[in-house]
């Protein structure tokens, strides 16, 4: 082991220790106080770029659809729906899930590479059970109509936009989120990375702007969607159904290309 990797492992552990000693992350609060906290937390810078936006060329540079524009009224509608699924589904479900099964935790922390791996691991098996349940949502009229279409309210997306949605929507994606750490058994520091890692991920390709160092100029070869890809998706509906990799639209003929067929659209329009 070098020293670089020592470091990493002894900084994990020095993690760990202090995270299984804390009270709150037994306490059936924690799941949905964890949740809230991470997405808002996301969504914040977010929310500053589109106050400033309307006022600063340099933000509105990296803004995909400059002439969008977020709304106080609009904020609102989706914090009081965020808060209102929280509050009445993900706790009353992390109170079932934490007095059926309790919780433990091992003493050692899992190694780098070890959360790495599992981490994209998670993340490839969400973004293929997330592809099959969007495309069913959408080549089934009544599927859409019920339960998806309440998503696609906004065509150009703000941050806020990431949880606005119906509830068996909003279980549904919860469900994949949590099923995934476990059948890969996944140690808990990992599930917890792999959660803020999603929800990040989910935020930023809802979040309108597309930066030198968004996540889809940093992985090559455009494996991976970003926000672009899926603004192109709002606009138009039936391409890149798969929430961050390219792979699965790839190989359905489901994929257009964001840069140019997003300007086009946003030329026609």
């Amino acid at each position: 082991m070098t020293n670089s990797e020592g470091t990493e492992e002894l900084l994990l552990q020095i993690l760990w220790d202090w995270l299984r000693h804390q009270s709150f992350l037994t306490s059936p609060f924690f799941p949905v106080c964890f949740s809230l906290t991470v997405y808002l937390s996301c969504c914040l810078p977010y929310i500053y770029l589109d106050l400033l936006c309307p006022r600063l060329t340099l933000v509105q540079r990296f803004k995909i659809q400059p002439q969008s524009e977020m709304t106080w009224p609009m904020a609102w509608k989706c914090l009081r729906k965020i808060l209102h699924h929280h509050v009445c589904f993900i706790f009353p479900l992390s109170v079932v899930h934490w007095y059926w099964r309790p919780v433990s935790f091992p003493a050692l922390a899992p190694e780098m590479l070890t959360v790495v791996k599992d981490v994209l691991a998670c993340l490839l098996l969400f973004d293929m059970q997330y592809f099959v349940w969007h495309l069913l949502h959408h080549k089934v009229p009544w599927l859409y109509h019920f339960f998806h279409k309440e998503h696609h309210l906004y065509t150009a997306t703000f941050s806020l936009t990431t949880e606005n949605t119906g509830v068996w929507e909003m279980l549904s994606l919860a469900s994949f989120a949590a099923l995934n750490p476990a059948l890969l058994d996944c140690h808990p520091l990992t599930e917890m990375l792999f959660f803020v890692t999603n929800i990040y991920l989910s935020v930023e390709a809802h979040s309108g702007y597309e930066f030198p160092w968004s996540p889809c100029r940093l992985v090559p070869f455009g494996l991976y969607g970003g926000a672009r890809h899926h603004d192109l998706h709002h606009l138009k509906f039936k391409v890149n159904y798969a929430p961050y990799f390219t792979h699965w639209d790839r190989l359905l003929g489901t994929l257009q290309g964001a840069q140019r067929k997003l300007r086009n659209t946003l030329k026609r329009s």
